[in-house]
């Protein structure tokens, strides 16, 4: 963020042209499925339903559906399009969403840039939140709209080259970690009910 921050929101480089989130994505509201298509057993499709599976980085696994709707693809943005408005992860899979959630896919594969160009609108996007309802919200049509300076292709090449690498470093010790964590809650319950003895290891 400090590197995106430096190249394009704290620069003088004037090479830029005014244009609106449009222009660098599209953009995919979600839509629930029947909830009679719900399971926890992996059947069909990752389904997200909101911001309550956010992480640090990617949403966490719960629920799954057999009559997915709206999808996005691994490297779109989620954003949470209703209270709170502008919560944001990232696909980590393909995966259905829902009406909580909206996908933002970068048109040219710059998914780091959309990424932390997602991050730099959060003062804009927290303006739906309450705004003339109790709840707030934002739809589609408001998303495609929200101005943004628009760099030269070199810059975000630039940008993609140094933050990409980093953004995939993160995504790898997150499936270390999904690994480290399946290995725990798989041996913790055979230690404790004594099915795998470890009294003769010497340390």
């Amino acid at each position: 963020m400090a590197l995106y921050a430096e190249m394009f929101l704290n620069s003088s480089n004037n090479d830029v042209t005014s244009g609106t989130l449009s222009d660098i994505a599209v953009i995919t509201m979600g839509q629930s499925p029947s909830g009679s298509s719900y399971n926890e057993d992996g059947v069909g499709e990752v389904f997200y339903q909101g911001r309550a599976e956010f992480g640090f980085r990617f949403p966490k696994r719960r629920l799954f559906t057999t009559e997915p709707k709206r999808m996005a693809v691994a490297g779109d943005v989620l954003l949470s399009v209703r209270a709170p408005v502008g919560d944001l992860n990232m696909a980590y899979e393909r995966c259905c969403i829902g009406r909580g959630l909206g996908a933002i896919h970068s048109k040219t594969g710059h998914s780091s840039f959309v990424l932390y160009t997602m991050f730099a609108l959060r003062s804009q996007l927290n303006v739906f939140n309450g705004e003339g309802t109790v709840f707030g919200s934002i739809n589609r049509d408001a998303l495609n709209a929200i101005p943004i300076d628009v760099p030269l292709v070199t810059k975000i090449d630039q940008f993609e080259a140094v933050a990409h690498p980093i953004d995939e470093l993160i995504r790898t010790n997150y499936e270390e970690n999904c690994r480290l964590e399946a290995i725990r809650n798989s041996l913790l319950p055979k230690l404790m009910s004594g099915e795998i003895d470890v009294s003769a290891i010497r340390l």
